[in-house]
């Protein structure tokens, strides 16, 4: 009987050794694992992308508004979430040119996943508006292009502001309402040194219908209303920045 009670006891000290074994493995092995280069900045793993099909103009009546021939509103969904690219679209949030004149919508009604709003008027003149939807916003500009169209900063602060909001180190994918906005900001990009390599006009949220629409007007109330609280919005606040003096 003593025989029996030993062996079981025996039993029962191995068992608690093997735990108190395991429990320091698993503190220790950490520490001894620790590798000072893999910290908690480093990414646990990285996603491989394919590389951008270079920005060519499509053709056509498209291509009058410089929309890209192979990123574009029908296949923009195959290239969102690229930690290489910069989404902006540059529409206005209640734009004051008519749009609704020319088929489409005066208010941004709706955008892709990702992109964030730097609204183009902002950065420099509309003047070039299709005389059918009007006159445009008038308000004060980050740049304005001289009588040579080259563009001269208003403010201190314009060209800091400028490559903050679109950086040049990445693609830089633009959209607005139908292509106009999209194709003025990038030759406002190109004029100021952007990389022409680097920028894609993608063409129009109004001919868009693939599957990340984040729709922005709301008629759930009766009267048609705008939920702006969505939109990832850029707003410049003019009167902050330091004017520049003009001669």
């Amino acid at each position: 009987m003593a025989g029996k009670k030993e062996h079981h006891f025996t039993k029962i000290t191995i068992f608690v050794l093997v735990l108190i074994t395991l429990l320091s493995l698993c503190i220790i092995l950490p520490v001894l694992k620790f590798d000072p280069s893999k910290t908690a900045d480093a990414p646990a793993f990285q996603i491989s992308y394919s590389a951008l099909p270079a920005p060519e103009i499509a053709s056509g009546e498209r291509g009058l508004f410089g929309i890209d021939r192979h990123i574009n509103e029908s296949t923009i969904d195959n290239y969102l979430d690229r930690p290489d690219v910069v989404y902006r679209d540059v529409r206005l949030l209640e734009d004051p040119a008519n749009y609704a004149a020319i088929g489409g919508d005066s208010n941004l009604t709706g955008f892709i996943r990702g992109f964030e709003v730097v609204p183009y008027p902002y950065l420099a003149s509309t003047s070039d508006l299709p005389d059918a939807v009007g006159e445009g916003y008038n308000g004060p500009t980050l740049f304005t292009p001289d009588e040579t169209g080259n563009y001269r900063a208003n403010y201190a602060e314009s060209l800091t502001i400028l490559e903050t909001l679109f950086p040049k180190d990445k693609a830089i994918f633009l959209m607005c309402g139908g292509g106009g906005y999209a194709e003025m900001t990038k030759q406002f990009l190109l004029s100021l040194g952007w990389d022409g390599e680097k920028i894609y006009n993608v063409g129009g949220y109004w001919n868009y219908h693939g599957d990340n629409a984040i729709t922005v007007q709301n008629n759930s109330y009766g009267d048609t209303t705008y939920d702006f609280w969505k939109i990832p919005y850029h707003a410049i606040n003019f009167d902050i920045l330091h004017a520049l003096k003009t001669e």
